[in-house]
């Protein structure tokens, strides 16, 4: 009897989890893979993996990071097996050459001074603001999913803004610079009205 209720417990809590969360996940995952008919499977695996480990769940609040966790690792999984990336996952740096799973997120939905910006502040960083910007994580959340205390997660987020702020100010500078020297170029090889170089 306690098998039964606990898989009807099980049947209960996941369904309310696909209600709630299913299309922000598959939205992360489409995100991390950039195929959304992968990304569609890779989000039923997940809460297929949520319901057979919903017993892991210490606390149901944390309900949420705790599915965006399992989507990253099916994420990762499926990228590792595909051989795209190899990645240690919100931990440190990508190995090789090949760009992590949050760079490939991020570059997919970014371009210009903010994606050169992102290039140029830390792996975990990075994942620290998609989770928190892009996918809108509360503290408790973001905590949660990278697996630190809550204050750990507050202290690196604000790291990563700043970095964020620093790069962009850096790119904005760079592109001043830029513009300035095309104008330069420009002015000096223009002849003016009169037939005289300016």
């Amino acid at each position: 009897m306690t098998t039964v209720s606990s898989r009807t417990d099980a049947d209960a809590f996941i369904e309310d989890l696909f209600s709630r969360h299913h299309n922000e996940i598959y939205a992360y995952l489409v995100r991390m893979v950039r195929d959304s008919e992968l990304a569609a499977d890779l989000t039923q695996d997940a809460f297929i993996k949520a319901y057979r480990a919903h017993d892991t769940l210490l606390e149901p609040t944390h309900a949420r990071a705790w599915l965006y966790q399992i989507a990253h690792r099916v994420a990762l999984d499926e990228i590792r097996h595909r051989k795209i990336v190899r990645f240690l996952p919100w931990t440190g740096e990508s190995y090789g050459s090949s760009p992590s799973a949050e760079r490939l997120a991020m570059a997919g939905r970014l371009s210009g001074p903010m994606a050169r910006a992102l290039e140029k502040i830390p792996e975990r960083q990075r994942a620290a603001l998609l989770l928190a910007e892009v996918h809108d994580l509360t503290g408790l959340e973001l905590a949660a999913a990278l697996g630190v205390s809550h204050v750990a997660a507050r202290a690196l987020l604000t790291r990563a803004r700043e970095s964020l702020r620093q790069a962009l100010a850096a790119e904005e500078a760079f592109e001043a610079e830029r513009e300035a020297a095309a104008e330069r170029a420009r002015g000096s090889g223009t002849p003016g009205p009169s037939g005289t170089v300016r």
